[in-house]
């Protein structure tokens, strides 16, 4: 038993998906709505495949907490350049999400999903489509309701933006004591230690988590499957293709462009030079674990070393481009499903939820799936939709991954181009 369980484990977790998909869909055609296994339906099977959702969305909140705190602790970075990455990261990040806004509102794709969300529905019980937000006459009234009013707060709502402005405060502050104090065995340095140390706890429970994942997929799939049929994944197909579509517009076109005309590499050596990282990251499902290829792909083009250095190393945990535009297009996909008409000001609201979070969730394993529910809360869904609607998506989600992290790891490279053009052009001014 135990060395099933061991080759079980070794399985990437995509190809357990994959096997979960179409276990789940066998289940349901056969079986539909009748029961099995001593009495055992469908049904049954989709209320377990929720429980692993319910499980994330609590243990997401803490853990982008104390990962922010942990590495606003321990990361160093100069003043001067931490400027520089930081406006390179914000000026990329923007154009993200300007194209994926720009892309959602003109095709809307989520209409073709609107009365297929009744049937995913059906899976949790007593659930409407009815509207948990009504828009407030001035966009700032929107804004301010996410400062949090007590410490517990964004906690308890799951307030991702609330979160990230305490976990920022906390932390800074936690910076400048333990940078004065230097001391080892102090109060502040038990706490220092008491962090990295509940963070490591943290991602552990993770990994645990992320385990029972493929069952989720199985029970959720099984059930929608047994209720409505094949057709159902019939509608996943333009999901994905609306995802990997505004992942390509920006990696493809924007990154290229702004290397050749900003940065002074044209597409041939970008591209061309790049294309060991961009690959070993789609291959691994992780832009963190091909730092050393894109180092080298770094020296290949002729960037300096403290450039690609700082890019790759530091700045690969703000450089989450794929992530935050994934989550602010899915988050409006599905209110496009539901029959949302969302002001601006909540698209901008979403948005920004998926920067912070995305920022916030750097070196974390599988922050896509962590960080989704938390933006699904922020763009005002209800809970119903998205305990359902997220193992449904798990099941083309794995292909969405590697590509956000081919596109993390293209914008490793662009922002280490930038930040040698200008130490060069400040160079040869001086």
């Amino acid at each position: 038993m135990m060395q099933v369980s061991s080759r079980w484990i070794s399985v990437p977790l995509y190809a357990q998906v994959l096997i979960a998909v179409i276990g789940g869909a066998t289940l349901g055609a056969l079986f539909g709505r009748e029961p099995y296994l001593g009495g055992l339906r469908n049904e049954q099977l989709g209320q377990l495949g929720l429980w692993v959702v319910w499980v994330l969305k609590a243990l997401a909140v803490p853990l982008i907490f104390v990962a922010i705190l942990d590495s606003l602790i321990r990361t160093a970075l100069p003043l001067r350049q931490g400027v520089k990455l930081l406006t390179i990261c914000l000026i990329n990040v923007s154009v993200a999400m300007m194209i994926g806004l720009a892309m959602m509102n003109i095709w809307q794709p989520g209409t073709s999903w609107q009365g297929h969300v009744e049937d995913l529905l059906h899976v949790v019980p007593d659930t409407s489509l009815k509207t948990p937000f009504t828009p407030s006459e001035h966009p700032l009234e929107d804004l301010l309701a996410y400062i949090p009013r007590t410490i517990a707060d964004p906690f308890s709502s799951h307030n991702i933006i609330g979160v990230v402005l305490l976990a920022l405060v906390i932390g800074l502050t936690l910076r400048w004591a333990h940078n004065r104090t230097r001391h080892t065995d102090g109060l502040i340095a038990h706490l220092v230690n008491g962090i990295q140390w509940t963070y490591g706890w943290l991602v552990t429970m993770l990994w645990w988590v992320i385990l029972t994942v493929p069952f989720a997929v199985f029970g959720v799939v099984a059930h929608v499957v047994g209720k409505s049929g094949l057709g159902v994944f019939s509608v996943l197909w333009l999901f994905l293709a609306a995802m990997l579509l505004g992942l390509a517009l920006h990696a493809l076109l924007y990154y290229p462009l702004v290397a050749w005309l900003v940065g002074k590499k044209s597409p041939k050596v970008y591209i061309g030079q790049g294309a060991d990282a961009i690959m070993t990251a789609v291959s691994c499902n992780s832009s963190l674990a091909t730092v050393p290829i894109t180092l080298r792909c770094l020296e290949r083009m002729q960037v300096s070393p403290q450039s690609a250095r700082l890019a790759a190393c530091v700045g690969t945990n703000l450089n989450n481009d794929g992530i935050t535009l994934y989550e602010a297009m899915a988050a409006l996909f599905l209110a496009q499903a539901l029959g949302y008409d969302l002001p601006m000001a909540k698209q901008v609201l979403i948005v920004l939820a998926s920067i912070i979070a995305g920022a916030g969730v750097a070196g974390i394993p599988e922050a896509g799936m962590i960080v989704l529910p938390l933006v699904l809360s922020a763009a005002g869904l209800p809970d119903q939709v998205i305990l359902t609607a997220i193992p449904l998506i798990m099941t083309v989600d794995w292909i969405i991954a590697r590509a956000r992290s081919g596109v993390n790891v293209m914008s490793d490279m662009l922002v280490a181009i930038l930040l040698d053009r200008g130490t060069a052009a400040t160079s040869t001014k001086t």
